[in-house]
């Protein structure tokens, strides 16, 4: 798989894509990592990319003529990506979209910034707006890692233990139930004995029916 970003702070990304599952993958060729300056794309001598809004209004937004320039580039060195565009109004990221983004050959994230990108290059250049929840970041390379990082993880052979990526909480619709681990007690507080008996089926059953009462508690708008 293919992952190209365009930002303006590819810095941002860089810094954290080389660790832990991430840079294992990408060690591995099982991903590859593209990160475009979206500054690169500007033709004035003062590389701007943004300008104020028509109508007034704060802040700035996102010029065509560079966002379109940088998408059609970067199009151009290979397949057809899957293009995404990273932005507090788009669809709520969940773990069916994240799934959707691993059978993909090659995505484009494309990174906010300010008040956003202008509506002409989502409507002729972005396949997909995406959010990762209800609240506004700084920029878009944030959020983009976030993408990454939960497309990534569900590619063939990423995790060390292949029945990981299906019990992770929304996998199968629940939250994930509690866990466990050595030592049996610790400070009068003892592993379930259900856990310690070897009945794996009895086992599922439980960590099912808590990863239930988890949801009704936490997330009721799961069920």
């Amino acid at each position: 798989m293919r992952i190209d970003v365009l930002t303006l702070f590819p810095e941002i990304l860089s810094g954290a894509l080389p660790h832990s599952i991430l840079g294992r993958a990408e060690r591995e060729k099982r991903v590859e990592f593209h990160l475009h300056q979206l500054r690169d794309y500007a033709l004035d001598k003062h590389r701007i990319v943004d300008d104020r809004p028509y109508g007034g209004g704060p802040g700035m937004v996102l010029k065509c003529e560079p966002l379109v320039r940088a998408i059609e580039s970067i199009q151009a060195l290979g397949e057809p990506a899957h293009v995404v565009f990273m932005t507090p109004g788009g669809v709520r990221l969940n773990q069916a979209i994240a799934r959707k983004f691993s059978e993909k050959k090659r995505i484009l994230l494309i990174c906010g910034h300010y008040e956003g990108i202008d509506q002409r290059v989502i409507e002729g250049w972005v396949d997909e707006e995406i959010s990762i929840g209800d609240y506004v970041l700084s920029n878009g390379a944030v959020a983009a890692l976030v993408v990454i990082d939960a497309t990534v993880r569900l590619l063939p052979g990423v995790l060390g233990n292949e029945e990981s990526a299906g019990n992770d909480s929304f996998s199968e619709g629940d939250l994930e139930g509690p866990q466990y681990t050595r030592p049996e007690e610790f400070q009068g507080r003892k592993v379930p004995e259900i856990l310690l008996g070897g009945d794996h089926g009895k086992i599922r059953e439980w960590r099912a029916q808590r990863g239930r009462e988890k949801t009704k508690l936490i997330r009721p708008d799961l069920l």
